[in-house]
């Protein structure tokens, strides 16, 4: 079996399922990467309509996660999870290419 480039967790895909059925979306997750942030580069989440064509996309238990094949350079590798803890809950990027990252975990630099 051919590993995947970048994976999502089925805690993510739980999560995304849930908020895309409440807002009538089909379980498509995109992530991007864009510069800026405290630390370079910053993860951008969002409900998406389609894959283009120019994406690289995964699937985990019915929910797909859409990377843009620019992205995919800075988080191939990566594992896409979601986690609740007392400082509040949402979508975490567990990049092995991030040499430094920020308190947040919303930013990072290679």
């Amino acid at each position: 079996m051919e590993e995947q480039p970048i994976q999502l967790s089925p805690a993510a895909a739980k999560r995304v399922d849930l908020i895309a059925r409440k807002q009538g979306k089909p379980a498509i997750l995109r992530l991007a990467v864009e510069g800026g942030g405290c630390s370079g580069f910053q993860y951008r989440f969002g409900l998406t309509d389609a894959i283009e064509a120019d994406d690289v996309s995964v699937e985990t238990d019915g929910v797909t996660l859409a990377v843009d094949t620019i992205s995919l350079d800075l988080v191939r590798g990566s594992v896409v999870d979601y986690v609740e803890s007392l400082g509040g809950a949402a979508f975490k990027v567990e990049n092995p290419n991030a040499a430094a990252g920020c308190g947040c975990g919303s930013s990072f630099a290679v």
